[in-house]
């Protein structure tokens, strides 16, 4: 027998299971995860800690921003698509674990 709020969670993943497939709400779901992992890192290199990093920044023939850019697009794109795909593969595995347990009672 499964619980009313199993059975709340079939019926509500019967009814979302393709909205929460659309490019549109990956991007509201995974974007502010992305952007806080993005400023965490532009925060530790920017504090100063690491003094390295900071002579590489200061020297003027260097490409430092270019690639600090192309990764920080790198990051949110991969972060976005990964949390997004990750949350949908466990909400669908649940579905069809509880679709199962009902059909064999």
């Amino acid at each position: 027998m499964l619980t009313e709020e199993e059975n709340s969670f079939i019926r509500y993943w019967e009814n979302n299971r393709q909205k929460k497939k659309k490019v549109r709400k990956q991007l509201s779901v995974g974007l502010p995860l992305a952007v806080a992992l993005v400023l965490a890192i532009f925060v530790n290199l920017f504090s100063g800690w690491y003094k390295r990093a900071e002579i590489e920044m200061k020297k003027e023939d260097s490409s430092l921003i270019l690639v600090l850019l192309a990764a920080v697009l790198f990051i949110v794109a991969f972060v976005v698509v990964f949390s997004v795909h990750h949350r949908w593969d466990m909400n669908e595995q649940r579905y069809k674990e509880l679709l199962s347990r009902k059909d064999k009672l």
